[in-house]
């Protein structure tokens, strides 16, 4: 039996037939740069959006935006394109609805936004369906158009180059001697009338268009835009998080940025920047504030004193409270000392280190491993200089021999092509680096010098006074010469102030080195490694002692499915903690517990042993398409270990993936398009969902439980099935797609 979703009853008794107010119909479309009748088969470009809503700007305010940008058809492609990166997408939209029409009917207010909402009645959710999401895509254009060169530059979250990676860059290259600091945090609560009331006078500040604000007050009405502050579930990919959250958080949060950047400017302008270049000496230590904000976490640093930072946090937590009526959590909200107490931001931690902890010196070990390498290093080297003689002396004898015998053969040696010259220059240059090599060697010039000055009988006058004077003369200039470029006193010292030069820029950088981490702290960013730990527990990578063990939940699924998911896990974890200190540690876990997992579960899943498996799939994973042809999904062990933080970017939490499995429906369903935006196959199969939560039983707030930090899918979803298509069920077990962007119409209940 198949039930279809059904629209929440809630929303009945909220107006199912919304319409804009009558007022809307009144308004002038005269400045429409494309009017209703125009068919536009190609979306935009960036500047071209951006020059349509610069347009509306005036008098310092944004006039109309919804109704001579939003509801453009050409706007309205570019938001699909956003949501799907398909080819002929104007076909493949055209199929589904009419951007035109759509345009039409938010420019008249016939845009009815409670047929396009999707509730589940066992949870309190409700998803947009494909039309809705396109509407909400358009509006978050514009608004990032019109704010996002107007935020602040420690706003993180939300903003195109502006993520996690972006905002911890910024405190390990830029944040110097933090002394203390604090988090925000908020009580866990969703955002009531009067926060959105709150949100939309912000943006009235900006935007004149009262049906602009009018379509986010009756999104958060019917529940499709729901900001809930001091949990896990923002910036995740998640199903629940609309896409205008980022967004709308960051207009929310403008004013307490702008008065964070105010506070940063009186303390600048407190402490001056002093020139101490005159005497190494002086150590000269600013007083700084420091601020970073990624959606709503909230992080404030100092270089001063404790009392400094009560005043600051003080001032901080009365904006949040009074200007923005939001409940902080004072408990959590607390100042820790930088040097001695690590803090939680971003799923990461941050401890200020001296530096010599982030780039420690050589080991011993390193230091006699690395002599290793040199020693082995110029064995090679010296291989390689005796094979070049060997070839030399080969190439001349054989050279030689065949000059000789052409000699013998004829009175003269004749050819049509001279090559004197050329002989000439390949002995020349061999003579030049025999010369090299012997001069760059103290033990050959040693050696030399002595058996040329050895018996020196000439030297002594009563044999200098029998002899004629041209051969004393020819004997004291060929000596002269002989000290001049063999003698290796001359070598010896430049040899013995090499060594000295050596030894004193060691001794600069070790007082350097000292210094540092007596006046200077830096930032060390490490991962939570016994939260890490604990998720790959609870998923059941290992077991109780901390062994790779198999996941029976899995065993339902093809092969290459399994690999999938573990890949996209893996991949993830690498691409988030790439940033970390202790990256070393993450590594581990994917490149051992990870990769033996799957391959225990591979054999648990045909019956079969470990060797087997490995001797099937290797260590590598790989995998056969319906081609033949090999594939690779889970990271080699190569790539593992050149990973690092030199390509940063903005990557998704593991959590959506960590905790979503699909598993294959074996049943005569009928055929369903795919779930994806905008797909248009056919050819799908019918996936259940299984959230970890559910099938663990373990409520997420339970932080003894469960891991901290880590969010969670919308137990709504549990057990809901969605048709997917090959390529996008590929897509959801690697994390290159998460269910924020499926239909929220195609969840169907199966029975």
């Amino acid at each position: 039996m198949v039930l279809h979703p059904r629209v929440h009853p809630s929303l009945y008794n909220r107006r199912i037939s919304f319409l804009f107010s009558p007022s809307s119909r009144n308004l002038s479309t005269a400045s429409l740069s494309l009017n209703s009748n125009q068919t536009v088969t190609e979306p935009l470009a960036k500047s071209e959006l951006e020059s349509i809503v610069l347009k509306q700007y005036s008098h310092g305010k944004f006039y109309n935006l919804l109704q001579n940008a939003v509801a453009l058809p050409s706007v309205l492609l570019t938001a699909c394109q956003n949501l799907s990166s398909s080819a002929e997408l104007t076909d493949r939209v055209s199929r589904r609805f009419s951007v035109d029409e759509m345009g039409r009917e938010i420019r008249e207010g016939r845009f009815d936004i409670p047929s396009c909402c999707v509730g589940f009645e066992s949870e309190s959710l409700v998803l947009p369906n494909l039309k809705l999401k396109v509407l909400i895509e358009a509006v978050r254009m514009i608004l990032e158009i019109v704010y996002d060169d107007r935020f602040a530059t420690f706003s993180y979250g939300g903003r195109v180059g502006m993520g996690r990676h972006t905002a911890i860059r910024y405190l390990k290259n830029s944040v110097e001697n933090p002394r203390w600091w604090f988090r925000v945090s908020f009580v866990r609560e969703v955002f009531s009338d009067r926060n959105v009331d709150r949100l939309c006078g912000f943006v009235k500040e900006k935007i004149n268009d009262s049906l602009l604000v009018e379509i986010i007050k009756k999104l958060f009405e019917f529940g499709v835009l729901r900001i809930e502050l001091g949990g896990c579930d923002k910036g995740r990919g998640f199903p629940q998080e609309c896409g205008l959250n980022s967004i709308l958080i960051n207009v929310y949060f403008d004013g307490v940025d702008k008065e964070i950047h105010d506070l940063r400017l009186k303390m600048k302008l407190k402490n001056p920047q002093e020139d101490a270049t005159g005497s190494d000496s002086v150590f000269y230590k600013p007083v700084n504030v420091y601020a970073v904000r990624y959606l709503d976490e909230i992080l404030l640093i100092t270089s001063g004193s404790k009392m400094l930072t009560m005043e600051l946090k003080k001032k901080v937590v009365d904006v949040l409270e009074e200007r923005l009526d939001l409940r902080v959590d004072r408990v959590n909200t607390s100042i820790h000392s930088a040097v001695s107490e690590k803090i939680s931001f971003l799923g990461m931690y941050l401890q200020a280190v001296p530096p010599s902890v982030l780039r420690p010196p050589m080991s011993e070990k390193a230091v006699r491993a690395m002599k290793k390498y040199e020693r082995q290093k110029e064995v090679r080297r010296l291989e390689i200089r005796n094979a070049k003689e060997r070839n030399r002396k080969t190439l001349g004898l054989k050279i030689f021999r065949h000059v000789l015998k052409k000699l013998k053969q004829s009175n003269g040696y004749k050819c049509e092509y001279e090559i004197e010259n050329e002989v000439r220059d390949i002995f020349r240059s061999w003579g030049e680096e025999v010369m090299q090599e012997f001069m760059g060697s103290l033990e050959e010039r040693w050696k030399w010098h002595w058996l040329l000055t050895r018996g020196d009988f000439l030297s002594l006058r009563h044999i200098r006074e029998k002899l004629p004077q041209d051969i004393v003369d020819a004997y004291d200039e060929f000596q002269e010469q002989v000290d001049k470029h063999l003698s290796p006193t001359q070598a010896r010292k430049e040899l013995d102030d090499e060594e000295r030069r050596v030894e004193e820029e060691e001794e600069q950088r070790y007082a350097e080195r000292t210094v540092q981490d007596l006046t200077k702290l830096c930032m060390k960013v490490s991962a939570p490694e016994e939260l890490v730990r604990k998720a790959v527990k609870l998923v059941g990578f290992t077991n109780n002692m901390g062994r790779p063990r198999p996941i029976s939940h899995l065993l339902a699924l093809e092969d290459s499915d399994i690999i999938k998911w573990y890949a996209g896990v893996g991949r993830k974890w690498l691409d988030f903690f790439c940033c970390c200190h202790n990256f070393k540690m993450v590594k581990i876990i994917v490149s051992y517990h990870m990769r033996f997992s799957c391959i225990l579960t591979l054999a648990e899943k045909h019956r079969s042993t470990k060797r087997e498996a490995i001797r099937h799939y290797t260590k590598d994973l790989k995998v056969s398409d319906h081609y033949g042809s090999e594939e690779v999904y889970f990271p080699l062990e190569r790539e593992v270990k050149m990973m690092g933080d030199k390509n940063l970017s903005d990557p998704r939490p593991v959590d959506g993936t960590l905790s979503l499995l699909l598993i294959r429906l074996a049943s005569d369903e009928p055929l369903h398009s795919c779930a994806a935006s905008f797909c248009e196959r056919s050819d799908t199969t019918m996936y259940r969902v299984h959230l970890l939560q559910n099938r663990l039983q373990i409520n997420p707030l339970d932080e003894e439980k469960w891991v901290r930090g880590m969010g969670t899918i919308h137990s709504a979803l549990n057990r809901k099935c969605l048709p997917l298509c090959s390529a996008h069920i590929s897509d959801v077990y690697l994390g290159n797609m998460t269910l924020q962007d499926v239909d929220g119409s195609s969840f169907i209940d199966l029975k």
